[in-house]
């Protein structure tokens, strides 16, 4: 049945694999048939499933392949009529009241990847002890050799299986949070980049019909990615987004990952703006324009500028380890204004605590016309108030079996100093952070999704940020040659 070799384990978002090699249509049917068993342990007698998926290479067959086993496993399931990105999804699972709801997607990873996500009834990722039960149904051999299932059509014909639109709720919920009908009316050029992914006619769908114009790029669902190494709303993967906005003298460039859970922002004059800057600007946009108190919850890779504008504004800041499945639980138990984290996924109260791109998109141009400024006058009216950040994250492949010895230098390694400024404070919160006495900070931890050492800067300048990766890199022993 499913080759037990590679036992599935789900990471900070999710269980993910590489198509035809360990995730395949068997691993799935087992996902499935373990989700299913999970839910008919539940004192509650009749689950329900919400099932979605995005555009990636067979995801619609993989999803089909879910329903089968869930419907014939006795779990009622709903299932998305056309591909979607996962907060449509995740909010599908609140509307239907579902006991859960299944995303076949693997996000930003390259084309090469897909993933199974399991959503929580109020939308949010998953809980731990759901995902152990999962994990430990599926290492068992007796069930993986029993997996039952019906034809989808059969399924379908029987009433165990509805086919749902999952679009009109979630457009609803859209209107009910922004003023679509002011974003309409705005003389506007916005360039959006879907990365040939589930975002792909969102937000025309949502804003288009005024003054307002949103040109799309990259629209037409392709599970190769052509052009880019993956579908993350990154610098790297946005040249063609930032010509085209200087090109077309567009007032911003915005672009989703491939499940649309994820915002990139490119300002006007083609740069992009890193995820440390848009997390702290929707933060500011909240507070100054909508007039919003709460709490922030932050990831422990996200800027230092949330923690000054939690002393301006005097709300609360919360610190949490990478993964937004460790920042929903604190949105929830906080009632968090905001919850965010450093690879571009926002979500806010109100909504889902879960991330949502699409959402997050509306809110950044809801940002520029309320205050007529440009992203690059917004950034200047952020450092205004917080001082000027810097930031770079570097991503740094190694052979697996070189992980221990990683660890045990980075282990060992206790600066006093770093580029010349006093190491105050060192924790491991996630991975090894090195808190600096000019608020600058350096972080060296694992990727939970992929064999990368990732290593963080924030600091004062990008002259600093540089060395402070180059002492990053040194320390792990991965100096560049």
């Amino acid at each position: 049945m499913h080759n037990n070799s590679m036992p599935i384990k789900f990471g900070t978002d999710g269980w993910r694999g590489i198509i035809a090699e360990d995730f395949t249509f068997d691993s799935v049917r087992l996902c499935a048939r373990a989700t299913a068993e999970s839910l008919l342990k539940q004192p509650e007698a009749n689950p329900v499933a919400v099932i979605g998926y995005d555009t990636r290479f067979a995801s619609q067959d993989f999803a089909r392949a879910a329903a089968e086993v869930l419907a014939a496993s006795g779990v009622k399931v709903i299932f998305s009529d056309s591909s979607c990105p996962t907060p449509v999804l995740s909010h599908a699972t609140t509307t239907f009241q579902a006991s859960v709801g299944i995303a076949i997607t693997a996000s930003h990873n390259p084309a090469k990847w897909n993933g199974f996500k399991l959503k929580a009834p109020d939308g949010s990722s998953a809980p731990e002890n759901m995902i152990k039960a999962v994990e430990k149904y599926a290492s068992n051999s007796s069930i993986s050799s029993d997996v039952r299932q019906t034809s989808f059509v059969e399924g379908v014909k029987n009433g165990l299986i509805e086919m749902a639109d999952f679009n009109p709720p979630y457009y609803a919920k859209m209107a009910e949070l922004v003023d679509l009908e002011n974003l309409k009316k705005a003389q506007f050029k916005a360039c959006f980049d879907p990365m040939y992914g589930a975002g792909a006619g969102y937000l025309k769908q949502l804003v288009e019909g005024g003054n307002m114009a949103i040109i799309e790029m990259n629209s037409n669902p392709n599970p190769a990615f052509p052009g880019i190494k993956q579908p993350e709303p990154i610098a790297p993967n946005l040249e063609k987004l930032s010509n085209m906005v200087t090109e077309i003298n567009a007032s911003v460039g915005l672009a989703t990952d491939g499940d649309a859970d994820r915002l990139g922002i490119i300002d006007e004059k083609g740069r992009f703006l890193n995820t440390l800057q848009v997390y702290s600007l929707l933060a500011l946009y909240l507070l100054e324009v909508r007039g919003e108190r709460g709490p922030i919850v932050k990831t422990i890779t996200s800027s230092a500028m949330l923690d000054r504008l939690g002393e301006i504004y005097n709300v609360p800041v919360f610190e949490v380890q990478v993964g937004f499945k460790n920042v929903a639980p604190v949105m929830i138990r906080e009632n968090a204004m905001i919850g965010g984290e450093e690879s571009g996924g926002y979500g806010y109260r109100g909504h889902i605590p879960e991330r949502d791109g699409i959402l997050s998109a509306l809110y950044f141009l809801d940002y520029m016309i309320k205050t007529g400024k440009y992203p690059s006058e917004l950034v200047d009216l952020l450092y205004q108030k917080v001082g000027p950040h810097f930031y770079d994250r570097i991503d740094i492949e190694f052979p697996p079996r070189q992980k221990p010895a990683i660890i045990d230098l980075v282990e060992k390694a206790r600066p006093e100093t770093l580029d010349g400024a006093k190491v105050v404070k060192r924790d491991k919160l996630d991975g090894f952070r090195f808190s600096l006495d000019d608020n600058s900070w350096l972080l060296i931890r694992f990727s939970g999704t992929e064999p990368l050492l990732r290593i963080y800067s924030e600091a004062s300048s990008k002259e600093k940020v540089e060395k402070l990766l180059e002492a990053g890199r040194e320390m792990a022993g991965l100096r560049q040659h």
